[in-house]
């Protein structure tokens, strides 16, 4: 392998033109060919046994080079990069230069780490705003227990609208019964929209024991079968049930909390209110500190660690579905979406994490923050106490060159936040636009390497916990 030509491009990518000479070539073809030979017909020889020349007499000299190239072509891209110093941020853009008797030349676009301009990263500001808990905000955070001690009961009257009708039911299209159209025993909330339009409606004013014929129109967009057709559903109703609230005093109290009284019950649940409020205030402060930061860098990102970011949230997306029991493509078809369309809504996100990233290796290389081994040591045993892990279970799961890599990002995270004030956020700047690219779609970078402080180790650890609970 010779790398031929290095020529740096726009957006920190850089194209080397890589030569796999003569005799490394052949020696890819001649295991393409063996390969491959068992499923080449040759007529006068058994499948395998045809010799080389005579099958690329047959199908061209070229017949065994597509395999030949993906054999030879990871080995000399990665040895071309070592051998230039170059780090590599995502996979390469390959387009094949040459090929035959000679090797093979080929390009490789390659996307490298940007060079950073940090700009500001102290005395930044942002607002830091806590909304305080009102007696309204205690009622609300009150309803949820109030609705686990509503109880459904039976009633003597007519249905109204939020009652519960219990019912028996069949559908008919022309006197034929449908098949999905029956029922025994339903419970049926009115007014919740869960039968066809036009259906809980006509259901009220009925008591315990009357029968009725609903007449219903489907709509359009309904099943294929019943689309826009007028049936007839015989219904009875078994039983009339409604709603009853508990009384919200000290009795309610005790049964849904380990408060003596409603009085303290309510002090409880604003407290919390205030933490949970004072813990968001927090962190949107920091989300808004962190977005100034990269506001504030200036680096030409290329492509490729935008797109292997998206790779990493999807791949993350695609495993907490799994872990929901769902595949991807199930909840793609269910959402009424395609992979293409989820990158897309995906793509900012993953935008601001690369540059997130990039912004925090500035700030800490900036402020020589290192990592000691006793530092990991520490966030080994946090981690294990967590996922309740052993150390050496951890230290399985995550490298220690991870480790401190993630906690280097972390402590100058940290280091930005606590170097900011609360106030008015500054003015956004409107950037000076840059001149449109002339380079065609198909000579850009393709997706890159890019890690992600602190989530990747995580996740990681997390699976691992899983794992061994199961186990």
């Amino acid at each position: 392998m010779k790398v031929t030509n290095v020529e740096k491009k726009e957006k920190s990518t850089v194209e080397l033109t890589i030569h796999v000479e003569a005799a490394e070539f052949e020696a890819a073809v001649q295991k393409a060919y063996l390969k491959n030979r068992s499923r080449i017909a040759v007529p006068g020889f058994r499948k395998g046994k045809a010799p080389r020349k005579i099958i690329e007499s047959m199908y061209g000299t070229g017949v065994f080079y597509e395999d030949a190239v993906n054999e030879v072509y990871p080995g000399a891209y990665e040895a071309a990069v070592k051998e230039q110093g170059l780090e590599d941020m995502g996979h390469p853009v390959m387009d094949i230069v040459e090929v035959g008797k000679d090797g093979l030349m080929f390009t490789a676009l390659v996307s490298v780490r940007p060079e950073v301009k940090l700009g500001q990263y102290k005395g930044l500001t942002a607002p830091m705003t806590i909304n305080s808990v009102t007696d309204e905000d205690i009622d609300n955070e009150l309803q949820p227990y109030i609705r686990r001690a509503t109880r459904l009961a039976a009633v003597d009257r007519e249905i109204h609208m939020g009652d519960t009708a219990v019912i028996d039911f069949e559908g008919f299209d022309n006197g034929v019964a449908f098949e999905g159209g029956k029922g025994e025993n339903y419970s049926l909330e009115i007014g919740s929209g869960s039968f066809v339009p036009g259906f809980e409606d006509q259901l009220i004013g009925m008591k315990a024991g009357e029968e009725k014929e609903l007449n219903i129109t489907f709509p359009e967009d309904y099943v294929k079968d019943l689309a826009g057709k007028a049936v007839v559903f015989k219904v009875k109703v078994n039983e009339v049930k409604e709603s009853q609230a508990p009384v919200v005093d000290d009795e309610f109290a005790k049964d849904v909390s380990e408060f003596e009284t409603l009085v303290d019950f309510k002090k409880d649940l604003g407290e919390k209110l205030t933490q949970r409020r004072q813990a968001q205030a927090k962190e949107a402060f920091e989300g808004a500190v962190l977005d100034q930061l990269t506001d504030n860098l200036e680096a030409e990102i290329p492509d490729g660690m935008i797109e292997t970011q998206l790779d990493r949230i999807m791949d993350e997306y695609s495993m907490r579905m799994a872990s929901q029991g769902m595949s991807m493509n199930d909840y793609l078809k269910m959402m009424g979406m395609t992979v293409e369309m989820m990158r897309a809504s995906a793509k900012p996100s993953a935008e601001r994490q690369v540059k997130l990233e990039l912004a925090l290796n500035a700030v800490a290389d900036a402020e020589n923050i290192q990592i000691s081994d006793e530092d990991c040591e520490a966030e080994v045993a946090k981690l294990a106490e967590q996922y309740k892990l052993t150390p050496e279970q951890v230290k399985a799961t995550v490298s220690t060159d991870a480790l401190k890599r993630d906690l280097r990002l972390q402590k100058a995270s940290e280091l930005v936040v606590s170097e900011a004030k609360e106030g008015e956020a500054p003015a956004a700047e409107e950037k000076p636009k840059k001149a449109a690219s002339k380079k065609k779609k198909a000579e850009e970078p393709a997706e890159g390497e890019a890690e992600k402080p602190k989530r990747t180790r995580k996740k990681k650890t997390e699976e691992t916990a899983e794992e061994t609970q199961g186990e």
